[in-house]
């Protein structure tokens, strides 16, 4: 019987899934039943052998990019005296010890560090630099302080001397020292050392565009970051702000300023000592916060004075003017 023709009957969708696309074709090296597959394992298995890498990995479990790390015989050495914090003591395998390795070995264990051996391979790893001799410390991350805990920790000081006689009072009242763009580590460690020297409350960095307390700040400080509070603050602008909301007073230090450091008229009153970078000086918005701006006398045939020096001489004027008071 002959059909009439017409519109035939479709799948209607019945078979929509198998017509579905499987994905891209995976590479040869990751089908399982490829020959590429199998040369790839033996490749990484023979990676996996070299000896180069192995102390790489073996490094790695030990160190990161962010640890700070002090190598060579004279820092390492320098490093431990001054007591800066550390973690880890590695010795290269089979060194020749002199002087400076054995006192290196004697102080590390006295301080309770942890000493490990290592290949020379392992020690170019880990301190990224051939020029080790030999030793490398880790140094342990410096542990800075909020700002409000350190204000707070002044003003209950200055609380508590207020029933003694007024140069006790005047002398007792807070004083910090912030540096606004100060990037060399060393000229941070003096300016920490003249802090703890002259009865500083603490030091204030902005977290952008300054030194931090690294081992070579420390090692320059001669140990007084170990009792020298720090603080790091996202905005040292809005930090000077939040001091002048709690009754302290700003004197920036600048060479063109209108009074003379130690002639302000803010000396006795909780202060704020603000100093700038050796090139550039203060910040445009860092000097408007400021209640003064003095300067140092020098001689017409020096440009500027280091910022550490600087800190020194502003820090024995308010001490002076401090000690003055009746």
């Amino acid at each position: 019987m002959a059909m009439k023709k017409g519109p035939t009957k479709g799948s209607g969708g019945k078979h929509r899934n198998a017509l579905r696309g499987k994905g891209p074709t995976p590479k040869a090296e990751d089908r399982v039943y490829h020959k590429a597959f199998r040369a790839k394992k033996v490749a990484d298995r023979r990676k996996a052998a070299d000896p180069r890498l192995a102390a790489r990995r073996r490094a790695a479990k030990f160190t990161s990019d962010s640890d700070e790390l002090v190598y060579g015989r004279n820092s390492v050495l320098e490093a431990l005296r001054v007591g800066v914090p550390s973690l880890q003591l590695y010795i290269a395998a089979r060194i020749e010890h002199d002087d400076r390795t054995r006192e290196i070995v004697k102080l590390a264990g006295s301080q309770g560090l942890h000493l490990l051996e290592a290949d020379r391979l392992e020690m170019d790893r880990i301190a990224r630099s051939g020029n080790h001799q030999g030793v490398i410390l880790k140094v342990r991350p410096f542990e800075y302080t909020p700002l409000n805990q350190l204000v707070d920790q002044a003003d209950r000081k200055a609380r508590a001397m207020e029933g003694a006689g007024q140069a006790a009072r005047v002398k007792a009242r807070p004083l910090f020292i912030a540096l606004d763009g100060v990037t060399d580590p060393q000229n941070l460690g003096a300016v920490i050392r003249s802090a703890a020297a002259f009865g500083a409350n603490g030091v204030i960095l902005p977290e952008r565009r300054s030194a931090s307390v690294t081992a070579a700040a420390w090692k320059v400080s001669a140990g007084a970051a170990a009792h020298m509070p720090v603080a790091r603050v996202v905005n040292l602008t809005k930090a000077i702000q939040s001091l002048h909301e709690r009754g302290y007073y700003a004197v920036g230090l600048d060479g063109g300023g209108d009074a003379l450091v130690g002639e302000t008229g803010f000396e006795t009153d909780p202060l704020v000592v603000v100093l700038g970078s050796e090139g550039k000086g203060l910040s445009r918005l860092v000097r408007e916060q400021c209640d003064a701006i003095a300067g140092i006398p020098i001689s017409s045939m020096v440009e500027s004075l280091n910022a550490s020096v600087a800190a020194g001489i502003s820090l024995y004027a308010v001490a002076t003017a401090r000690a003055a008071t009746k």
